[in-house]
């Protein structure tokens, strides 16, 4: 049995939706992280980020598969094979809870990509793994991410622990 402290290392899964494909994160998708990361959209995940500081969270995302069990996946389009972004459940010393996390890349907002993706992964983490809670971490000035965790279920949690004071918290259950 698996516990906090020995997770069965698990091979990323593909998990499919109508329209996407979340996948194992390959090297060929980092230009995009990237590019993401440097940019000022990266704002609210604490950045911009230089490349070794992109490089290290873009590793974190592949390692926790193998650490915690759980972590990133890239979100590609079915209809085009674009990866689109990434989604991912967090945990480690930087994540006081197992966070639902994501990123879109620019020019895919608003199409609804990023609730399909989160939802699916959602609904792994609690079937697959029995996880009984996830949270988002969310900057108060991101109002896309804000919708996304309510579109999820997500439901204001001030009592949750946090690393940055002032990010807003979103339970999920199953």
């Amino acid at each position: 049995m698996a516990t906090d402290q020995h997770p069965i290392p698990r091979i990323a899964p593909t998990l499919t939706t109508e329209r996407l494909i979340l996948r194992p994160i390959i090297l060929d998708d980092f230009a995009g992280y990237e590019r993401l990361m440097a940019s000022p959209r990266s704002v609210y995940m604490g950045g911009p980020f230089d490349q070794a500081a992109a490089w290290g969270l873009f590793c974190h995302e592949v390692a926790l598969w193998h650490l915690a069990g759980h972590g990133g996946l890239s979100i590609e389009l079915r209809s085009t094979g674009a990866c689109i972004g990434q989604v991912g459940i967090n945990h480690g010393p930087l994540f006081p809870e197992r966070e639902l996390g994501w990123q879109l890349y620019e020019s895919y907002e608003g199409k609804g990509y990023i609730s399909e993706a989160a939802r699916a992964l959602l609904n792994w983490a609690f079937g697959e793994l029995g996880l009984t809670t996830l949270i988002s971490y969310v900057d108060p000035g991101n109002s896309r991410s804000i919708a996304v965790a309510q579109r999820l279920g997500g439901v204001l949690d001030s009592s949750a622990p946090r690393q940055d004071e002032s990010d807003l918290v979103f339970r999920y259950t199953p």
